[in-house]
């Protein structure tokens, strides 16, 4: 039977993290980490598209647990003990260098990810963690204060468990066998499916500003808006879609949204058209794109909007003026399913935030169980913030665990 101190089950963002962070905080305390597959770090090596997205330059709490659909009120306090400014100087204390992108996002100033992993891998050897690949946990059970895991490649005996495995299905069931509640997993950070006239030859067309509502419910967004070829993508959307994923799982994402394109008022819109009318009279409105809107969007508005290419402005009866303020702030758009955003496997769901004391992300069920990461029911939008949770979670474990 192979005795530790310490295992961690599942050898991503957050298991690294936490390992590392305990080794070199109590050399004394022998540390594995557990890996069901063939490779460590998988994740953290196509976040970001390759370049791995640490962290986002948000350095207040308060503000950065608005990033978190799930564990918004429970991370404030751990981040006032571990934020991102932290992440940033553990980093830099070890090489490597972070650079703030335009969006907030912050990326290693070598832009690849396995900057990140090397210096993972690095800081586990010279600090003594064992990392054991192809150990796909079976089993665990408590005895008289110490762990008992059987995995495909033999039994452990650990007085302390870091439970890291992300969003893993079998891990739950394991977790529900201890007395932890799991809540349903549902996807969160998806774009969403849409066939329409008005958006189908126009992929890539981004507008700047747009709000958004999912109609008969409170979720609305506002923020970029891309159009792709099975529908529309961005912030704007991807903010409904990790905000509203339990809602919109409910619906088996079959659901109306309501865009405002130029962020106006239907009538104040109304009355801007009608000064174009007067202004503009022999133009056509098919070419005079207004509101900052992309040209192509425009035109196909206008399409909709019951005119043709060469309808002039002085021609508009009051109805298509109507229909067209109509299409530039109300149009409704029906969603019809959802598409994965990149690579971005994002879950909402996981263990239930009541059973966990955030002073140390300790189980409150299960005394010496711990967790990090997404295995938890937090998750948040796109831009580093599911990595400054893995780190924040590590962290605070490793601080406890090593004492």
């Amino acid at each position: 039977m192979n005795k530790k101190n310490v295992i961690i089950m599942g050898g991503g963002a957050a298991g690294f993290f936490t390992a590392i962070n305990i080794a070199e905080q109590n050399p004394n305390l022998k540390v594995a980490i557990l890996e069901r597959g063939k490779e460590v770090l998988t994740k953290v090596k196509v976040s970001g598209g390759g370049r791995c997205n640490v962290t986002h330059a948000e350095f207040v709490p308060q503000e950065l647990t608005k990033n978190y659909p799930r564990g918004e009120k429970e991370l404030l306090g751990p981040f006032h003990q571990f934020m991102t400014g932290d992440t940033i100087e553990w980093f830099e204390k070890r090489g490597v260098a972070l650079k703030i992108e335009e969006d907030g996002r912050m990326f290693p100033v070598s832009n690849t990810s396995q900057t990140i992993i090397d210096c993972f891998l690095n800081e586990a050897q010279k600090h003594g963690v064992e990392v054991l690949l192809n150990h796909s946990v079976k089993s665990i059970e408590k005895q008289h204060q110490v762990f008992q895991i059987e995995t495909s490649q033999g039994a452990f005996l650990s007085q302390k468990v870091v439970v890291a495995t992300g969003s893993n299905p079998k891990m739950w069931k394991l977790l529900e066998g201890l007395g932890h509640t799991i809540s349903q997993p549902v996807p969160s950070l998806f774009t969403f499916n849409i066939t329409d006239e008005r958006i189908k030859d126009i992929p890539g067309v981004v507008a700047l500003h747009v709000e958004i509502k999912v109609l008969d419910t409170n979720l609305w967004s506002e923020g970029p808006l891309l159009i792709t070829h099975w529908g529309m993508s961005a912030p704007a959307i991807l903010k409904l879609s990790a905000f509203g994923a339990l809602e919109l799982a409910k619906r088996d994402y079959k659901f109306k949204i309501e865009i405002n394109f130029i962020r106006k008022t239907f009538e104040d819109c109304l009355e801007v058209l009608k000064s174009k009318k007067h202004d503009l009279a022999k133009k056509t409105v098919f070419k005079s794109a207004s509101f900052d809107m992309p040209k192509r969007l425009w035109q196909n508005l206008v399409l909709a909007s019951e005119m043709n290419a060469e309808t002039r402005w002085a021609d508009l009866n009051k109805q298509q003026l109507e229909n067209l303020a109509q299409q530039l702030t109300l149009a409704v758009f029906d969603v019809n399913g959802k598409s994965t955003f990149k690579d971005e496997f994002v879950t909402a769901g996981g263990v239930s935030l009541k059973e966990i004391n955030f002073k140390t992300f300790e189980s409150k069920q299960v005394e010496n169980l711990y967790f990090a990461g997404e295995v938890l029911d937090i998750d948040a939008l796109t831009g580093g913030f599911n990595f400054q949770n893995a780190w924040t979670g590590g962290y605070i474990v490793a601080q406890n665990i090593s004492k």
